[in-house]
């Protein structure tokens, strides 16, 4: 009985506790290094979430947060962009969103050279 007993302890002592997700969290912030609170979310959270507001390459507008649900997007206003990122491991936003609008500037890269290497093929 007390072998079982010991055993019990050291499991109960081994195990971590139930697995809440955490994420820096922020509102209306100017600099990341401002974003770097760190915010143990709701059970219901299953996302970190960052928004960043872009105002015509002047200045950019942080905020990061736990979500039930998060949708990656981005779009491009006449007086500037926003980024939305979402991830779902401990601690993963922190950085900025600007992830999602180098992968659009990547792929466009791409895109280009790949019909530029089209056209010399041809004698273009």
């Amino acid at each position: 009985m007390k072998a079982f007993l010991v055993i019990l302890l050291a499991a109960v002592l081994c195990t971590e506790p139930g697995g809440s997700l955490k994420c820096y969290m922020c509102k209306t912030q100017l600099s990341n290094s401002n974003c770097l609170t760190e915010m143990t979310c709701a059970n219901n959270s299953q996302m970190c979430k960052t928004d960043v507001i872009n105002v015509v390459g002047l200045f950019s507008v942080i905020n990061k947060e736990c979500a039930t649900s998060c949708e990656t997007r981005f779009q491009d206003f006449s007086v500037g962009k926003q980024n939305v990122s979402c991830c779902s491991t401990d601690l993963c936003n922190r950085n900025g969103a600007g992830s999602v609008s180098s992968s659009y500037a990547t792929m466009a890269a791409g895109l280009s050279a790949s019909v530029l290497c089209v056209l010399l093929r041809n004698g273009l």
